[in-house]
């Protein structure tokens, strides 16, 4: 079960930076927001990180 822990846990700063520096600060942002809300079970919250990502991926497309 450690293992596990930790395999997520390097999985989610390995996101978190991938983020990070692809998107900048409102990467980090909506990614606070999404996982915040998903733990929270506040669809509010974790629609307004997932529209504010899918903000940052489309952008050069728009």
């Amino acid at each position: 079960m450690p293992a596990l822990a930790l395999l997520s846990a390097l999985f989610v700063v390995g996101l978190d930076q991938l983020v990070q520096w692809k998107y900048g600060a409102a990467g980090v942002v909506g990614m606070l927001l999404l996982s915040v809300g998903i733990k929270a079970k506040s669809p509010a919250v974790s629609s307004a990180g997932a529209v504010l990502l899918a903000v940052l991926l489309a952008g050069p497309a728009l």
